[in-house]
């Protein structure tokens, strides 16, 4: 578990980075290419990466953003092979976007309706 966390605090810093630049279009690239590998699944990896995500972000020196957040846990289920998506809607009004990740479209990073609060803007 402990170097589940630890890549999780790399991610966090690695996407720290793109939104620092203020380059949004190449972090959405990192996580649309961002290659599935292929191992064998543990019934319980979704949960085990989400909880060690969870952990990095109460760690992080500052609070990280869903965007950052769910560039991370997608990428991060991804390299144990879980098919993940990271998901940006929006809602008009009052206006607010947000970013979460899915697996077999279910919200795995955030409360389960969330994407019911949300117009899917793009899916990576």
């Amino acid at each position: 578990m402990r170097f589940l966390f630890l890549k999780a605090v790399w991610k966090l810093i690695v996407f720290d980075f793109y939104l620092l630049r203020g380059n949004f279009a190449a972090l959405h690239r990192k996580v649309q290419k961002y290659p599935i590998q292929r191992k064998e699944l543990l019934p319980e990896a979704v949960e085990r990466i989400c909880y060690a995500i969870d952990l990095a972000c109460m760690c992080y020196p500052k609070r990280s953003l869903c965007l950052q957040r769910s560039a991370a846990t997608t990428c991060l289920l991804r390299n144990y092979g879980v098919p993940a998506q990271m998901v940006i809607g929006a809602q008009k009004l009052p206006f607010k976007a947000h970013a979460w990740v899915e697996v077999n479209e279910k919200v795995v990073n955030d409360k389960p309706y969330t994407k019911e609060m949300y117009g899917v803007l793009d899916r990576c």
